[in-house]
């Protein structure tokens, strides 16, 4: 049987329209959702400067679907990670269809290049088979080379990262059901 969980989530501009902080308690994680248009004010959060894995969400255009893009980003030269990647994504013109982000990293920077390859593909990987957003990813990720014991803190993160997801209101993870499917129960 679960058990209960204590989710806080920090409206930074005062208002659910504007950029979320989500903490989870006992738990190092912690996630950003930010609108594209409020990139700018997202500049003074330091944690957006680790490395971490972020999804982009928006719509075809054409068709109106749901579309989510899965990525990664470590920390670069300049000295932000996941900021760096959502300013080249907000430039980017074949990316224009997102409208919203939402950023994992952690309390304690504990990241690294293995940590991210391994989430970027497991997390990809799940929202494929979940089959609820067009995932606009071109390629594979690459899951690194982790221990056992690595992957076991790594999915113990994302069970957290689906309990977080689906509080901000993405069901990126959960099997979209139609009646076919009910059919073939």
């Amino acid at each position: 049987m679960a058990k209960g969980k204590n989710i806080n989530l920090f409206l930074m501009d005062g208002h659910a329209q504007g950029r979320i902080k989500c903490t989870l308690a006992n738990w190092t994680g912690i996630a950003y959702k930010i609108t594209r248009t409020m990139l700018d004010k997202a500049r003074d959060i330091t944690y957006l400067e680790q490395t971490g894995i972020y999804f982009l969400f928006g719509t075809m255009e054409d068709s109106g679907d749901p579309v989510v893009y899965v990525g990664q980003a470590g920390v670069r030269k300049n000295g932000r990670g996941i900021l760096c990647r959502l300013d080249e994504h907000k430039r980017d013109s074949k990316m224009d269809y997102w409208t919203e982000a939402v950023a994992f990293t952690t309390s304690n920077n504990s990241f690294g290049p293995t940590e991210i390859s391994y989430l970027e593909n497991r997390f990809c990987n799940m929202a494929v088979e979940a089959n609820r957003y067009i995932v606009k990813n071109s390629n594979d990720p690459n899951p690194g080379n982790i221990t056992e014991e690595k992957e076991s803190e790594l999915e113990e993160f994302i069970v957290y990262t689906k309990l977080v997801m689906g509080a901000l209101g993405y069901k990126i993870f959960e099997p979209l059901i139609t009646h076919e499917n009910e059919k073939s129960k």
